[in-house]
């Protein structure tokens, strides 16, 4: 019973994690070309987005512990660690490109005179994160309906 209370969490929590992250890719064609004015004032509707990110690590740790569980048959191993391993990496592309354009323009308050490099390196960090999220979640339903009960 407690592997399947795992597995239900961790579809449920990456296919919460696809939410934002389907949000944002989808609005990028869209604001992607925009003059600084509007860009920054429609940025404004993402303020109280950041508890939403707290799905990645939340979803790293379900497919972690999902791999763990299910460690004894080779299949929903491999597609439950390579789910948290998605994530992992939508943390590191978060780190490294999406964190410090929202710091270098304080949460696109300020305008540097970079901002639109800081613009593209924003909007298309979330892009790949919206397909490594989806990626991710493939992985973890593949890891649920390839596992089977009482098998080694």
């Amino acid at each position: 019973m407690a592997i399947r209370i795992v597995q239900f969490l961790a579809i449920i929590i990456s296919a919460l994690a696809l939410i934002p992250s389907g949000a944002h890719l989808a609005a990028l064609p869209n604001k992607i070309a925009l003059a600084q004015a509007e860009y920054f004032s429609i940025q404004g509707i993402y303020y109280g987005w950041a508890f939403l990110g707290t799905l990645w690590p939340a979803a790293m740790i379900a497919n972690g512990v999902l791999a763990f569980m299910v460690r004894s048959q080779q299949r929903p191993f491999w597609f439950a660690l390579l789910a948290a391993l998605c994530f992992v990496a939508m943390l590191a592309i978060f780190l490294l490109w999406t964190l410090p354009a929202n710091q270098a323009t304080e949460n696109w308050t300020t305008a540097p005179e970079n901002w639109q490099v800081l613009r593209q390196q924003w909007e298309y960090s979330h892009a790949v994160n919206a397909l490594i999220v989806f990626v991710a979640l493939c992985l973890s339903s593949l890891s649920v309906v390839s596992w089977r009960p009482g098998a080694s």
